[in-house]
């Protein structure tokens, strides 16, 4: 079953960020997940909620987005953005 990670992110250091993205998408890749959505329009419909920039990443399963996450190479993207950006991360598992 599908696995699905909702990402809210603040940068405030767009030019560094970019170390960031480039070992966050290696590191996705290797856990077979993908890109579904990486910031774009967005308008909050309903609620307080007020999000920045939002991504949306699917892997096939929610175990393989928890080794993601828990992943050494996963980590070293983490440590590129410490003092850059505050991300909030969900993850859910989607239906079939």
């Amino acid at each position: 079953m599908p696995a699905y990670v909702i990402v809210n992110t603040r940068v405030s250091d767009p030019i560094r960020i970019q170390t960031y993205r480039d070992l966050a998408e290696q590191s996705v890749k290797q856990f077979g997940g993908h890109y579904l959505v990486r910031g774009g329009f967005m308008r909050v419909l309903e609620g307080p909620y007020h999000p920045e920039r939002m991504v949306l990443l699917e892997f096939p399963t929610v175990e393989r987005a928890q080794a993601w996450y828990a992943s050494a190479a996963y980590a070293e993207a983490k440590q590129a953005r410490e003092g850059i950006a505050e991300f909030e991360m969900v993850l859910v598992e989607g239906l079939l």
